[in-house]
């Protein structure tokens, strides 16, 4: 394993989370040091039996409270930034906050800030998420001209909260409706992002001050995607494309409602694909190879089939 981390002290904001627990197992194998900054930490310590004793540490803290944030990156080489919110107040952690980390940063005397962002982050977005993710890229510039954004695509594994969703619908529903059927994504492997995480961080002059779109090596629609879970996972469904004025319609009058099947902001966000843009920076300038879902889904979506991983019956030839 390459070690050329080896005895630097990287705070990652949000490690505790899905993306995080696969970023802080990259960085460890390569040698970092990590202090993993939560609101909570006791949501983090999973993250510690990856690392060698002594190898990780903890600190609560809220980038929306930037004292908190300032002891967080206090003598640290390097800070990431993997917060974010799919709802909620998008204002006060996409920018407020990804300001506050920058800043601390920048202050602390860090050599270098990795920041998270999203494929559709643009300042005129018509989504409330994509507009504060290209706001937040904004602020996190100002404030540290050398960090490095990175905006992925829906990004997939064990632990997502996407395809575990559908799959789980498919599961539960003989007649399966798809909201944004037509839209386009470029999913791709959280092991790939934490590659990219890690290759950043270990060779940071040589992408400083740049933005990375990423995405995996397959384009697919909303609906196709669904139609690929059920078929990954044996089941015969029926699918009822909604139409768009139907999903505007149910975006408007449920959306505010708590488990709403979509608001508002995401019938917006829907109306425009989410890959990655024709000439952008990708997976290729870090050396890393993009993973097929199928290659790895078989591995927890058993658990969707009818009757788990014993489900499985033998052909006869």
């Amino acid at each position: 394993m390459n070690m050329d981390l080896d005895g630097r002290l990287i705070c990652i904001f949000g490690g505790g989370g899905f993306l995080g627990r696969y970023v802080a197992q990259e960085l460890l194998a390569r040698g970092a040091r990590l202090r993993i900054a939560e609101r909570n930490i006791k949501n983090a310590m999973h993250i510690k039996p990856l690392g060698n004793l002594g190898q990780t540490q903890f600190a609560s803290a809220d980038i929306t409270k930037p004292e908190s944030v300032a002891r967080a990156v206090h003598g640290c080489d390097a800070v990431v930034n993997l917060v974010g919110v799919l709802t909620g107040d998008f204002e006060r952690i996409h920018v407020e906050g990804a300001r506050n980390v920058a800043e601390a940063a920048a202050k602390a005397g860090c050599r270098t800030l990795l920041h998270l962002s999203a494929i559709g982050a643009d300042t005129a977005s018509p989504s409330r998420y994509g507009r504060s993710k290209g706001e937040g890229e904004q602020a996190v510039l100002t404030a540290f001209p050398d960090a490095i954004v990175l905006r992925p695509s829906i990004v997939f594994g064990r632990e997502d909260e996407f395809i575990n969703r559908f799959a789980a619908m498919i599961q539960m529903l003989p007649i399966v409706p798809v909201i944004g059927s037509e839209t386009k994504f470029q999913p791709i492997f959280v092991g790939d992002v934490a590659d990219v995480v890690a290759q950043a961080l270990s060779q940071p002059a040589l992408y400083a001050g740049q933005t990375f779109e990423l995405g995996g090596p397959e384009v697919i629609s909303m609906g196709d995607l669904n139609r690929r879970i059920a078929s990954m996972t044996g089941r015969e469904r029926t699918f009822i494309d909604i139409p768009d004025f139907a999903a505007r319609m149910i975006a408007t009058l449920l959306g505010p409602l708590p488990g709403a099947p979509i608001t508002s902001d995401q019938y917006k966000m829907l109306q425009k694909d989410n890959v990655v843009a024709d000439g952008a920076k990708g997976l290729s300038a870090f050396g890393v190879a993009p993973t097929p879902l199928a290659a790895v889904a078989s591995g927890w979506m058993e658990k969707y089939t009818a009757h788990g991983r014993f489900g499985a019956t033998a052909k006869a030839n």
